[in-house]
């Protein structure tokens, strides 16, 4: 018979309740504060559900009404210093963060509110509104919300989509010598999600300072917790992790700030991270003024046997009871909040002259200008401003026949020497440089930098994201084939590519994503893709695209200096290529925005990029009959997009031949052919041409993979097509 032993959690599982004692002993001054936001926050989230009921909150009106306990207990103990991120359901946790940072030493509810409480309180609600006041000028709305100056890192529409960033934030301040903490806050829903899992376990090797908050408040949407998962018990999560877990009742403010302030000198101490899991109850539907009983997933007993348990009832009784308050203390602080809102709302509404008696409508002043629509989707480059740049006509250093691949790790070794950058990805820290050399000797000159991760696309690519949204380091994120992009998706294109405009156009967002094309190679339909068009349709994200030794150091520099995200895309085609390139000056930028004729002509016009321009050299040497002027292009995206350069070739050939190596269905030409028609209609003999692979990925056969991509063959054929020659 087998002999069995019962194993252990390595980690403590605790659950957190207050006593008659603790109540006794805790600061009179810390319990009023505690009441005093709990009741401005109340009294802000009635008075949005208000103006949803009247038709003036544009969108949704997520509640957090019932929930406030959990976040007012868990953010007193943090300071201005340490970092909060939310979900949907966010209002009282940025609330609570802002109103903490502008009163660090408490409030009184005994007193009229401060003027920067009153702010703080203005300012989210016109957010909420939609309006140019607010936080995010009114481009969040009620689920992204963000104040950086408050640690206040954003709300997140995507359910656990901030998880991963609250790691980067957590990474940002620990290398950075500080005792700062991360707080990332969200629901039974999220527990359940792959970036959620991974990002704990990211956390947990690194020993991060980040505190993994999860509100149960037992419904997502209307699909109750016991449904999805066998152990409702959610901070369970944090054994199988590793990572100390609390669990506490979060309709006890004090029993949730007890918790919270052991977890966070757990944190502070350098020993990792934390999951704190509060029960709490949302007194309404997932969304506006209606309770969940009205949509029939719950029934009015349950409802009522929760506000039994009101957070903001029993701090007031507990106040009353020690003699901190009377009870005409609370209800005078309570009609003060009540008239606080009021009065901010009559800030920003008005009568409406075409209404009904009564009925209001949102001032017109208030609302932002139509025109600053596309403001902030990237930044205005003034990082540039002094930079030294020069192309291979203006470069005065030294050069010589360089190997692609040695100027790719040697530019990335001079950057980290020289700037604050972090280079992250599977591998990355092994094998001489990776799977392709590509950081040879940086995990030995900087190992405290160059982070080799767990296979989880999402969630260091998310933590990168918040690397950059802190600022204070530049991260690289190497995804060892441009396929894996799609298992990142949710971090690169819905948080990254967003981030800036959404929050209000002024968030800088310093990341470089670095990726490798691998049509070819025989790695088949996963490994091969071409990501330039994806990325060309979505908003936020520049794009580099460097053929030659020489254009990789300059584009890498720009990429790298740049407070935009940048995905830097390769070939495998061009790791192994020689060219000319800088010996030892690796300190210069190639001009954002420039590309650069590779052959002159007057026949045609060629645009490519990547390996895709040497073969269309080589078709246009081969045919010898066309005089084809061939552009690289470099920069891809729509805002970098060198039109200078391509309108006066089309003017001069009036024939356009795009040439790319992907799919059909992805690929980038599609875009870049239809804005070419529309900007140089009058001068094209006829509509643009263009060289693409089939509709199928390449597979791992080699006379398949040959037959979907395309090549020099491909450009030869089309040119011959295009000029009868």
């Amino acid at each position: 018979m087998p002999e069995h032993r019962k194993l252990t959690a390595s980690s403590p599982w605790i659950e957190v309740t207050t006593t008659e004692q603790d109540w006794k002993a805790a600061d009179p001054q810390l319990l009023r504060s505690m009441f005093a936001q709990t009741l401005l926050i109340r009294a802000f989230e009635e008075y949005v559900l208000e103006l949803a009921g009247q038709g003036l909150i544009h969108g949704p009106a997520h509640s957090s009404i019932g929930q406030e306990g959990g976040a007012v207990g868990s953010i007193l103990p943090l300071t201005s210093s340490d970092f909060v991120n939310g979900s949907h359901r966010g209002h009282h946790q940025f609330l609570a963060k802002a109103l903490g940072h502008v009163a660090p030493e408490g409030i009184d509810p005994r007193q009229p509110a401060d003027p920067a409480v009153a702010e703080v309180l203005s300012r989210s609600l016109a957010e909420i509104c939609g309006l140019s006041r607010g936080f995010c000028r009114g481009r969040g709305g009620s689920m992204h919300l963000q104040w950086k100056e408050a640690g206040a890192m954003g709300t997140n529409a995507i359910v656990g989509g901030g998880v991963p960033q609250a790691a980067g934030f957590a990474w940002a301040a620990k290398q950075a010598g500080t005792d700062a903490v991360s707080v990332t806050y969200f629901g039974d829903g999220a527990v359940n999600i792959g970036s959620v899992l991974e990002t704990m376990n990211l956390a947990a090797a690194w020993r991060l300072p980040v505190c993994f908050f999860i509100e149960n408040n037992r419904y997502a949407v209307s699909t109750h917790v016991d449904e999805v998962t066998a152990e409702p018990r959610l901070s369970a999560r944090g054994l199988g992790f590793n990572i100390p877990s609390w669990r506490v009742d979060g309709m006890d403010p004090l029993a949730v700030h007890l918790a919270m302030t052991e977890a966070v000198a757990h944190m502070r101490s350098g020993a990792g991270p934390t999951i704190v899991e509060a029960d709490v109850y949302r007194y309404f539907h997932q969304n506006g003024p209606f309770p969940g009983s009205a949509f029939g997933y719950r029934t009015k007993a349950e409802e009522q046997e929760w506000r039994a348990r009101d957070p903001l009832a029993r701090l007031a009784e507990r106040l009353v009871a020690r003699g901190i308050l009377g009870a005409d203390d609370v209800e005078a602080a309570t009609e003060r909040a009540k008239r606080l809102m009021a009065s901010i709302g009559d800030e920003i509404l008005e009568a409406d002259p075409q209404g009904k008696p009564g009925q209001r409508r949102i001032k017109p002043g208030e609302w932002p200008d139509p025109a600053f629509r596309d403001v902030g989707v990237r930044g205005d480059l003034g990082e540039f401003t002094g930079a030294r740049t020069a192309d291979r006509d203006t470069f005065t250093g030294r050069t010589a026949r360089r190997k692609f691949i040695d100027v790719v790790s040697e530019v990335m070794r001079r950057r980290m020497d020289v700037d604050p950058v972090v280079v992250l990805g599977e591998d990355v820290h092994r094998l001489k440089g990776g799977t392709n050399g590509a950081t040879r000797g940086l995990a030995e000159a900087h190992p405290d930098r160059v982070l080799g991760t767990p296979i989880s696309e999402n969630a260091f690519t998310g933590l990168a994201g918040g690397i950059a949204l802190d600022g204070r380091y530049t991260p690289v994120v190497e995804l060892m084939y441009a396929d894996f992009m799609w298992v990142a998706a949710d971090q690169i294109f819905n948080q990254i590519g967003k981030a800036r405009h959404m929050f209000g156009g002024d968030s800088d967002v310093p990341l470089v994503l670095r990726s490798k094309v691998a049509m070819g190679t025989g790695y088949g339909s996963q490994h091969s893709m071409d990501p330039a068009g994806i990325f060309a349709t979505a908003p936020g994200w520049r794009i580099v695209a460097p053929s030659t030794p020489f254009d990789y150091v300059g584009l890498m520099n720009s990429a790298l200096r740049c407070k935009d995200p940048v995905v830097v895309i390769e070939h495998v085609d061009l790791y192994g290529s020689v060219g000319e390139g800088p010996v030892d000056d690796f300190d210069y930028c190639l001009p954002v925005g420039k590309a650069v004729v590779r052959r002159t002509g007057s026949d045609i016009t060629v645009l490519t990029y990547l390996a895709m321009t040497g073969y269309a050299l080589d078709a246009v040497e081969r045919l010898g009959t066309v005089d084809a002027e061939v552009i690289d292009l470099r920069w891809l995206d729509r805002a970098s997009i060198d039109w200078e350069t391509i309108g006066a070739s089309i003017r001069k050939t009036n024939n356009v031949l795009i040439a790319e190596q992907g799919p059909l269905g992805t690929s980038y030409g599609s875009w870049l052919a239809d804005e070419i028609q529309r900007r140089f209609f009058d001068w094209l003999d006829q509509p643009v041409q263009r060289v693409h692979g089939a509709e199928a990925s390449p597979s791992i056969s080699k006379v398949l993979e040959r037959a979907a991509i395309a090549q020099t063959d491909e450009i030869v054929d089309r040119l011959k097509n295009i000029t009868g020659r």
